[in-house]
């Protein structure tokens, strides 16, 4: 059975050694097929996204190689929080410093920017990965 997606919110810094919600939050993120990594570009806190991403990375990878290696995909939230005529230039930085390679989205989630495209290919990919499965069921 296809789990689903998972938002990789709450992972902090030890997560790994049980920090926060720590090991009982990363083996319910294990049970899942896709992370989805929600970055904002604008964090109120001041935090470097970059660092916050990389922080994440690194507890899934402590945790586990099969979750470090899971697809993942990187949102790009709160663009509307940024001048218009910033935002490629802070989510083209964001992405050379995270040498990113898997699907990006760019975001603005309360105002919906963005988000239809991401649920559709969401449940596009869900539902390839139930084909897949179903397929090597039946070999």
């Amino acid at each position: 059975v296809l789990g689903a997606s998972m938002v990789t919110v709450g992972i902090i810094e030890g997560a790994a050694e049980g920090a926060g919600l720590g090991i009982q939050f990363l083996k319910h993120v294990s049970r899942t097929l896709l992370l989805l990594h929600m970055v904002d570009v604008a964090p109120f806190d001041g935090s470097d996204p970059v660092e916050s991403m990389r922080t994440i990375e690194r507890e899934l990878g402590k945790f586990s190689d099969d979750l470090a290696k899971r697809d993942r995909w990187l949102i790009l939230n709160k663009l509307d929080l940024l001048p218009e005529d910033e935002r490629d230039a802070v989510c083209d930085d964001i992405l050379k410093r995270l040498d990113w390679q898997g699907p990006v989205y760019r975001i603005a989630a309360i105002s919906k920017q963005g988000t239809e495209r991401l649920t559709q290919d969401i449940m596009n990919y869900m539902e390839q990965r139930r084909e897949e499965e179903a397929e090597g069921e039946g070999e």
